[in-house]
């Protein structure tokens, strides 16, 4: 390695002394054009106050434009990172892991024989009556804005919960063992897995029975008497915070039912069979953009029903004729509004109907 002050091919080769112990300093080409000062010439030096040297532009001038480069680069870099950052701001999703839904259902025996007739009179002389048929009956509440969502958002939360309503109460592929496609299309992507296990393996764990999710019958015992199902009940929509609305449902649904196979005058006789649904919703802002829910908490009460039997799968209504063969506490009315009680078994509340069948 060369020491300072030698040109810039190196030390001259040879031991120092002789004639070559000054060739070290000789003022070569290419010293020359590699020092930084220059002797300005006698000429220019006669100027008034002429400096004797001057500075000669390095050769090696890119690295510090290159570096001077790469500062505006990273400036131009950041600049543009904080100009999107106040453009876009960066928004946490305000979506969260939805809750296993816990359920409970209360069979509701009748005290005794289980009234009969026809559809239309199981309708219209029982505690029906003034029920509407179907969705219509399932109506929305005067909307309002709330402290974070809009009108807009409130009424599609509403709008959700009555569709879920329709589909897992009123259709009736899903009410006779049918397709559940269009439940399942409703659910929050995280209730999918306790969806499918209560679906194809039901438990009565307050967990996993398909009843807690919906309606339906074993169709190779019952089947719908008539084509609408009458309903009743009410809507209320609450702010559970910023990022989230509840929805509460609290509906009656009435279905006139009669055995699948007749076997005669009696066996085709209609009955009434009432489920009352209690279900509480949660809709967050992405459920409100992709029209699905949570259902956090389903309470139902189902009868005519012997409380003997397991619910899980499907709902066992008595039909016309039929007697239960254990009964429950004091008797229990689905139609009556306020909050519904719980218990493991309650017995049906009468109410004026049809004639019962013969036994």
């Amino acid at each position: 390695m060369g020491r300072r002050g030698d040109p810039p091919e190196g030390p001259p080769e040879g031991p120092p002394g002789g004639e070559d112990e000054y060739a070290s300093v000789v003022f070569d080409e290419s010293f020359v054009n590699a020092a930084r000062v220059q002797e300005f010439s006698a000429v220019e030096r006669m100027g008034d106050h002429a400096p004797a040297v001057r500075s000669l532009p390095s050769r090696g001038g890119h690295g510090p434009r290159r570096i001077l480069l790469l500062l505006v680069l990273v400036a131009l870099a950041f600049g543009t990172a904080v100009y999107l950052g106040v453009r876009q701001p960066y928004q946490p999703s305000a979506s969260r892991p939805a809750e296993t839904l816990r359920m409970t259902l209360v069979p509701l025996a009748p005290r005794g024989t289980v009234p009969g007739g026809t559809p239309e009179q199981v309708f219209e002389e029982g505690p029906a009556a003034q029920y509407r048929t179907g969705a219509s009956g399932i109506a929305l509440p005067a909307v309002r804005r709330t402290d974070h969502f809009t009108e807009d958002q409130v009424t599609t939360a509403l709008a959700t919960v009555k569709d879920y309503l329709v589909a897992s109460s009123v259709d009736p592929d899903v009410l006779t063992g049918g397709e559940v496609r269009g439940v399942r299309a409703l659910l929050h992507p995280d209730q999918l897995a306790q969806f499918d296990r209560s679906m194809a393996t039901p438990a009565a764990d307050g967990r996993h029975a398909a009843t807690g999710w919906l309606v339906r019958f074993d169709p190779a015992k019952v089947e719908l008497a008539a084509t609408g199902v009458r309903v009743s009940g009410a809507l209320l929509v609450t702010e559970q915070d910023a990022g989230a609305l509840e929805v509460t449902a609290d509906h009656t649904f009435a279905y006139a039912l009669r055995p699948a196979a007749a076997a005669g005058p009696v066996e085709e006789r209609a009955s009434l069979y009432t489920v009352r649904r209690e279900l509480h919703f949660r809709l967050d802002r992405d459920d409100l953009r992709h029209h699905r829910l949570t259902v956090l908490t389903s309470h139902a009460q189902a009868g005519p029903q012997d409380c003997a039997e397991d619910t899980a799968a499907v709902l066992h209504p008595l039909l016309a004729g039929r007697r239960a063969t254990s009964t429950g506490p004091a008797g229990t009315d689905p139609y009556a509004p306020g909050p519904a009680r719980a218990a493991l078994c309650g017995s049906l509340a009468d109410r004026p109907g049809p004639s019962p069948a013969a036994p």
